[in-house]
């Protein structure tokens, strides 16, 4: 009985001190959460604020669009909602995906993504076909290369999905480091063609400078917020 007693007692003293010897690791990884949940938030609103500028932009002119409206519209909510919620909901932080499950998020990941890529190379093949001249642009340019990344993005997502079947011909790890390469180049590309839209003069002239200067610095940070945990999981995976 006294040697289950002093047992007992050992074993609070320990609990004790474990409690008393990681407040600070606790506390950090409560505040790490908090601003990640913060971080995710803010790139929910941002996106949110700009896709609806755009969309609202692409409809001044009222119905029916404009094959350039059209274009700004798919694109928009191809690229810039849909895609960058289907990498933010992989996220564990992430708010509409938290209490989801692995299988579950990766399924949401998927269609997100392919709803998206085919909004997004449907808006930009419209316009393609509407122009005699193209690619003569810094937005036209990155838009090009949105696009052949957002197609070897999808195909290459195919290798990720089945990594585990096709381990024997492609070793896991290579697809999904490549899968994360090509997503992360394809968004940043749209989101850099998009800032050099709103600097177009159509958009400067409707929006006015301030707004479009805006605009800007909105699409710059969530597109930072977005890509951010991709590239470390990029980096962790090259090091393993």
């Amino acid at each position: 009985m006294q040697i289950d007693n002093m047992l007992l007692g050992n074993n609070k003293h320990m609990e004790m001190e474990t409690v008393k010897a990681n407040p600070g690791e606790v506390r950090g990884d409560y505040v790490l959460k908090i601003v990640r949940s913060v971080t995710n938030l803010t790139a929910h609103i941002l996106i949110g604020a700009t896709v609806g500028i755009c969309v609202w932009f692409g409809f001044r002119n009222g119905l029916p669009l404009s094959a350039t409206s059209i274009h700004i519209v798919l694109c928009v909510i191809g690229y810039q909602l849909l895609m960058a919620e289907a990498i933010l909901c992989l996220s564990p932080d992430n708010s509409w995906t938290a209490s989801y499950r692995v299988i579950d998020k990766k399924r949401a990941h998927w269609i997100l993504q392919i709803v998206g890529s085919a909004l997004a190379i449907t808006g930009s093949f419209i316009k393609f076909a509407n122009k005699t001249s193209h690619w003569n642009s810094l937005h036209g340019k990155f838009a090009l290369v949105a696009l052949v990344f957002t197609c070897m993005s999808l195909v290459n997502g195919l290798s990720s999905l089945y990594s585990h079947e096709l381990r024997s011909v492609i070793p896991g790890n290579i697809s999904k480091i490549s899968h994360i390469c090509f997503g992360s180049i394809a968004f940043a590309a749209a989101s850099t063609s998009l800032c050099c839209g709103f600097n177009k003069h159509s958009f400067t002239i409707w929006a006015t400078s301030p707004l479009a200067y805006t605009v800007t610095a909105f699409t710059t940070i969530f597109t930072f917020i977005v890509i951010v945990s991709p590239l470390i999981n990029f980096v962790k995976k090259i090091r393993r």
